[in-house]
C-alpha cells in the first residue's frame, strides 16, 4: 500500500490493554518511518484504560520518562475503512534508543516468546475465535441493537440465526469488504447465543499475524458499527444476565522440515503436544489476569456460562478449558478457551505460547485428561476476584519464566491502579469505560 495516496496517516502501537498510542503524520513522513524518526514515550504503552500515567512508574522516575523509537512492523500499512475520510495505518512497534525491542510493548513481547520457538526451528501457526455483541447505547445505557430489518429491538439471542445475519447484512457485508481490504482472513461469521451477540473466526497463520488481525479486526468492528449506528464492544459480559464473549486461540507448531510437532499419527498426539498441555496448565490460574485483564471480565466466569472456569483439559470436550479438537492428525492442535473478548490479543498469545514453550523445555507431565462435564467435578479453579489475579500475577515463579520481567512489572501496575480508580465509579456507569476500549 502506497501511503503517499493519503494527506496523512497514522502511526500505532497497542499498549497493554490493546488501545494503539500514535500519532497522525502527513505523507511527507512516509518515507522516513524506517529511519527511527518517529519517537514516544515509552510509557505511553504503560498507562491505564484511561490514558493516565502509573503513578511511580520506573518508566517515568528511573529513566526521566525517556522516549522509545516507534517501528513499523511486518504487518504494513492497512487501510482503515471505518473512517469518512481514506487513510491508513501503520502498526508500529516499540524500541530503545539502543534499539533493543521494549518489553513493555506487547508486541514485543510476543516476540520475545516466539524467538524460543525458532530457536528450536519452530514456527507457530495460530487462529482466533473472537465474539462481539453489537449494542444500542444512545439512552445513557447498553440495551440490544434496532434491527435493520424490523425497526424493532432485538429481544432474544438466536444461535446460528441466518435471519439474524441477514437482517444485520449492511454491516456484515462491509464488514466483509473492509476485512478484504485490511488483508484479514475472515473464515467465518455466525450468530451466538446472546443478544446482539456475534463470533467471527480468522483463519489459521503465523501467530504474530494472527494477533495482529485480531487486534485489527477489533478496529474494524468497532469503527464500522458506529457508522451503523450501533456500537461493538467485546466487553467480556455485557449484560448481567447474558452470554458472555470470550476469545479462543487454536495453536499448532511446525518444524523446519513442515511437520506438526503434535501429530504423531493419531488422536492423542505427541509427547510434545502433552508437554504443550502441561505448560498452559501450570501456568493456567496465575495467567487470570491476562485472561481476565479488567475488573468487569470477572462477570463472565459464571458457572455453566460457557467459559472455562478450571485449570483442566481434554479431548474434544468444549467444557474443558484445553482442548484437543479431533480431525486429521496433521492438523492436531491445542485450544485455549479461557480468555474473554476484552483481552489484548498480543498478550493472550504470549502467556498462552510462552507457558506452552516452557512446558516443552521443561519436559512437564500434565494431569490426566477429563472426561464429562468439567463444571461438575472437583477441580482447581481460576481466580475469580480481579485483585488477586493481579498479584498472583505479579508473584508466580511460573509466569516469571514465561515472560518478560520488564512486561510483569509494568502489567501488575497498570492493573493496581486501574483497580483502584474503578472502585470510585458506579457500577451502573462502568460500561462507559470499557465499551470502546476493549
Amino acid at each position: 500500500m502506497e501511503l503517499g495516496q493519503y494527506r496523512t496517516f497514522r502511526v500505532g502501537a497497542a499498549d497493554l490493554n490493546g488501545q494503539m498510542r500514535g500519532k497522525r503524520l502527513p505523507a511527507s513522513f512516509a518515507d522516513k518511518l524506517a529511519t527511527g524518526t518517529v519517537r514516544m514515550p515509552l510509557s505511553a504503552l504503560n498507562v491505564d484504560i484511561w490514558g493516565h500515567d502509573i503513578a511511580d512508574s520506573p518508566l517515568v522516575f528511573e529513566t526521566g520518562d525517556a522516549d522509545g523509537i516507534l517501528m513499523p512492523t511486518e504487518r504494513g500499512p492497512v487501510p482503515m475503512p471505518w473512517l469518512s475520510t481514506p487513510s491508513a495505518l501503520v502498526p508500529m512497534t516499540m524500541q530503545t534508543e539502543a534499539g533493543a525491542p521494549f518489553l513493555g510493548d506487547p508486541r514485543q513481547a510476543l516476540r520475545h516468546v516466539l524467538d524460543r520457538f525458532l530457536a528450536r526451528g519452530w514456527r507457530v501457526f495460530a487462529a482466533t475465535e473472537m465474539e462481539f455483541t453489537l449494542v444500542d447505547d444512545n439512552d445513557n445505557t447498553i440495551q440490544p441493537p434496532i434491527s435493520p430489518r424490523s425497526g424493532r429491538r432485538i429481544f432474544a439471542g438466536e444461535v446460528l440465526s441466518l435471519n439474524e445475519l441477514d437482517a444485520f447484512d449492511p454491516f456484515f457485508t462491509e464488514l466483509y469488504d473492509g476485512a478484504e481490504a485490511m488483508g484479514i482472513p475472515v473464515q467465518s461469521m455466525i450468530g451466538e447465543c446472546g443478544l446482539g451477540q456475534f463470533e467471527v473466526t480468522l483463519n489459521h497463520q503465523d501467530a504474530m499475524r494472527a494477533a495482529d488481525d485480531a487486534l485489527l479486526f477489533k478496529l474494524l468492528v468497532r469503527g464500522l458499527a458506529r457508522r451503523h449506528g450501533m456500537a461493538a464492544t467485546f466487553m467480556a459480559k455485557p449484560y448481567a444476565e447474558d452470554a458472555g464473549n470470550g476469545m479462543h486461540v487454536h495453536f499448532s507448531v511446525v518444524d523446519e522440515q513442515g511437520r506438526n510437532v503434535f501429530d504423531n499419527g493419531g488422536p492423542e498426539g505427541t509427547g510434545t503436544l502433552q508437554q504443550a498441555l502441561a505448560g498452559c496448565a501450570a501456568a493456567m490460574r496465575a495467567s487470570t489476569l491476562i485472561f481476565a485483564p479488567h475488573g468487569p471480565s470477572y462477570d463472565r466466569f459464571a458457572i455453566g456460562a460457557h467459559a472455562p472456569t478450571s485449570v483442566c483439559w481434554a479431548y474434544e470436550n468444549r467444557t474443558a478449558a484445553l482442548r484437543v479438537p479431533g480431525g486429521a492428525p496433521a492438523a492436531r492442535r491445542i485450544e485455549h478457551r479461557t480468555a474473554g473478548g476484552d483481552i489484548n490479543p498480543y498478550l493472550l498469545l504470549a502467556a498462552v505460547l510462552g507457558a506452552a514453550i516452557e512446558g516443552i523445555e521443561e519436559e512437564l507431565i500434565p494431569p490426566p485428561p477429563i472426561t464429562g462435564n468439567a463444571y461438575d467435578l472437583d477441580l482447581p479453579q481460576l481466580c475469580t476476584d480481579w485483585g488477586e489475579a493481579i498479584e498472583l500475577f505479579g508473584s508466580d515463579p511460573f509466569i516469571a519464566r514465561c515472560l518478560p520481567a520488564e512486561l510483569i512489572r509494568n502489567m501488575v501496575m497498570t492493573k493496581r491502579q486501574e483497580r483502584l480508580v474503578l472502585a470510585d465509579i458506579p457500577e451502573a456507569e462502568r460500561w462507559k469505560t470499557y465499551l470502546e476500549r476493549v
